[in-house]
């Protein structure tokens, strides 16, 4: 997208976000989009206090042509749910200032993370494309929904995070995870039906995929595209040994587990899936924990209009 009108702007901010530097960003943004008026023409900034506040704020953005989501991966998850309930030719566009610990969506449309003026930028020069989401019990997610050791690293990860105990970075999900794998392992028997073939297994770890990437970079779903059409799955359908685990967790960062054994990869437009124990396994969605008893999952292609900068290469 080259540089143009945002038109009647709204940027929902964390201010909380990467440490604490989402106000310094938040302020930044509406200072350059308030002076240039080639670039919008309003611009207005609402700071949350928790992320249920960006859904609110962002169901009501009638009227407005450009939202941008300032924060981390779970703030843009609760944007886009709360953009999703406006009527299609209500929608505004997407953009985003990633401001986060991961930044998962902002690497899949290639937007700079954690340096704002770097990613007005992106937005200023990027295009706007229709981008896919997935959706699991009415809730629709952006990047990523996981079950098991993975969602375990992940709520851990910003657990940690709001108790002080780590800095933002991709360094806290190798560290969570490290210390949840030398920990012990469980596993979650399941039976699933993928596009109508019957699945079953042990989830150890059991990602749905509309990007590449989850935990600051780990590449679970290399091939995973979020304007294709399909989500991408990775289970593990063996538990392996806590060496086993270890040596996966690396492949993983670098996308180089696909072929190992145990791991299950296929792309998807439809997923229901049932754990069969008395306990739930952990669950996560962008970041967000949420539990059901079953879940039912689905793509919905080309929901939501995005800015995603120039360098995307799909």
């Amino acid at each position: 997208m080259s540089p143009q009108k945002l038109g009647r702007t709204l940027i929902i901010a964390d201010p909380t976000a990467h440490g604490g530097k989402g106000e310094g960003a938040a302020l930044f943004a509406t200072r350059f989009f308030s002076s240039f008026g080639t670039v919008s023409s309003s611009c207005e900034i609402r700071l949350i206090e928790n992320p249920d506040d960006a859904r609110h704020m962002a169901s009501g953005a009638h009227g407005y042509q450009t939202v941008i989501a300032l924060g981390g991966d779970m703030t843009i998850h609760e944007v886009v749910n709360g953009m999703m309930h406006l009527d299609e030719d209500d929608r505004p566009r997407l953009g985003i200032i990633p401001m986060g610990s991961a930044n998962d969506f902002a690497r899949t449309i290639g937007i700079t993370r954690n340096d704002p003026s770097r990613a007005i930028s992106d937005l200023m020069g990027g295009d706007e494309r229709l981008l896919d989401l997935g959706v699991v019990n009415g809730n629709y997610f952006v990047q990523t929904l996981s079950f098991g050791v993975d969602a375990a690293i992940a709520i851990e990860s910003n657990e940690r995070l709001a108790l002080h105990e780590s800095k933002p970075g991709p360094h806290l999900f190798v560290t969570t995870g490290l210390r949840r794998i030398v920990s012990g392992l469980r596993e979650w028997p399941f039976r699933a039906i993928a596009d109508g073939d019957s699945l079953e297994g042990v989830d150890v770890a059991f990602a749905i995929q509309n990007g590449p990437t989850y935990g600051g970079g780990f590449k679970v779903c290399p091939e995973a595209r979020p304007n294709d059409g399909l989500l991408d799955l990775c289970v593990s359908i063996t538990k392996p040994s806590v060496a086993e685990s270890i040596a996966l967790f690396g492949l993983i960062r670098a996308g180089k587990h696909t072929n190992s054994p145990g791991i299950l990869m296929r792309k998807i437009r439809n997923l229901k899936v049932q754990f069969l124990g008395e306990e739930q396994p952990p669950c996560q969605m962008d970041g967000k924990s949420f539990f059901a008893n079953d879940y039912d999952i689905r793509v919905v292609p080309r929901a939501i209009s995005v800015i995603v900068s120039q360098a995307c290469a799909w």
